[in-house]
């Protein structure tokens, strides 16, 4: 098994993964609360779904951020077109309502082989690890606390998200700062960038975004790859 002395790791998809019953109970929520156009409930979904796919795209192209404030805001668009409110919305009512529908129906651990994996890298001597993540429709400070409820937030030295500094994976600079903060946590230790690896499900915000700053990258759960296979 080949070590490195850094480990940075998306989340979603990578570490954990939506509860079901979340997404089908926020769109609930929409077309209750906020659906002046009448919309059945499976346009609804829909409209989510299409909103995040198209704000991954643009983040991902764009290398900044956009927050979650912006895409509830999208997502009332698209349901309710020329009938939507926003000067009546009061979008901290809004939020609050979402994050505890989250807190409520958590994520859970991607699989079977992701606690233990991370407990043996937290074993090795010499060895840290933080998060490196996209946000999208749930902010990074809200996802802070579902790790820790999870058990998740032991293994990292830091966690950073996209939301929290307008940035989103690949972009370079996002990638950069984390090797900043690997440097500051570590400044005695002369870390090469050959000896930190980034681990994440997407090839081109995960995989290329490492490749930019010449780090070691490795693709999981989107191939044949799993996390335990980081041990082999």
């Amino acid at each position: 098994m080949k070590t490195y002395k850094h480990y940075s790791f998306d989340l979603w998809l990578t570490l954990i993964k939506s509860n079901p019953v979340f997404k089908k109970e926020r769109a609930l929520f929409f077309h209750k609360h906020l659906n002046a156009d009448k919309k059945s409930l499976e346009e609804v979904e829909m409209v989510f779904r299409r909103v995040d796919l198209m704000s991954n795209a643009i983040n991902q192209k764009t290398g900044s951020n956009l927050n979650a404030e912006e895409m509830y805001l999208m997502v009332i668009y698209e349901i309710n077109g020329s009938n939507s409110t926003f000067e009546n919305l009061d979008i901290k009512w809004l939020l609050h309502e979402i994050e505890q529908l989250f807190f409520q129906y958590i994520p859970t651990i991607y699989n079977a082989e992701t606690l233990p994996t991370l407990n043996i890298l937290k074993e090795i001597p010499d060895v840290s690890m933080n998060i490196l993540s996209n946000t999208a429709f749930i902010k990074g400070s809200t996802l802070r606390v579902v790790l820790k409820h999870l058990g998740l937030d032991q293994f990292f030295n830091f966690q950073c998200y996209s939301d929290e500094v307008g940035m989103s994976k690949p972009n370079p600079q996002f990638f950069g700062l984390m090797i900043d903060k690997v440097q500051a946590i570590r400044p005695n230790d002369n870390i090469s960038l050959q000896e930190i690896i980034h681990i994440g499900d997407n090839f081109v915000a995960d995989i290329l975004g490492a490749k930019y700053l010449k780090i070691n990258g490795f693709l999981i759960n989107s191939n044949n790859n799993t996390i335990a296979d980081l041990l082999k």
